[in-house]
């Protein structure tokens, strides 16, 4: 099986562009001196793209580590939702912009570890930026923005998705350490 395949990276240019759009004019700032929607929309998804890719790619990457046949997918009815809720602006948009599928047969373990290793890569991510933004105090302006703004994205992602309920990967790595000791 490759590594990632077209379909994979069709995916993903589709999911990336779509959250972009989501998130367009959400991180205006002085700092960012947007002069077009464009730039907007390219800050936009310098934001927010990364974690979320970077995310479901842990999945998929820990499971073919693993020995487990996986498969990225923009999960487009979600997408749909995430767009028409910046459409109409509630206030808060809720959305699930892709997912790692695969085989069904895993070990409590490796089920733990998959879906632990997205919320762990936005832990990383959160931790990251926070430990530069601590230390080097000689981060240009800009800089410390996009820093700023990967902090709170990926603590948002990782406390978000650890939630034990439901789909989210908290409830899956949940149900793997149960299986692990029962």
């Amino acid at each position: 099986m490759a590594f990632i395949t077209l379909n994979e990276i069709f995916d993903l240019v589709i999911m990336t562009l779509v959250v972009g759009f989501i998130f367009k004019g959400m991180f205006r700032t002085p700092v960012t001196e947007i002069t077009n929607k464009y730039d907007d929309f390219k800050i936009a998804v310098i934001l927010t793209a990364p974690a979320i890719i970077l995310h479901e790619m842990a999945h998929k990457f820990t499971a073919l580590v693993l020995g487990v046949q996986a498969t990225f997918h923009a999960a487009y009815m979600w997408l749909g939702i995430g767009v028409l809720l910046k459409l109409i602006s509630p206030g808060f948009i809720f959305f699930v912009p892709g997912y790692v599928s695969h085989q069904v047969a895993i070990t409590p373990l490796q089920l733990t570890l998959i879906a632990f290793a997205g919320p762990f890569l936005n832990l990383v991510l959160w931790l990251g930026s926070s430990a530069v933004l601590k230390y080097n105090k000689s981060v240009p302006l800009r800089t410390e923005y996009i820093l700023i703004a990967t902090k709170r994205i990926n603590m948002f992602l990782f406390f978000f998705n650890m939630i034990p309920l439901g789909f989210f990967d908290g409830a899956r790595v949940l149900q793997g350490l149960i299986g692990l000791f029962s």
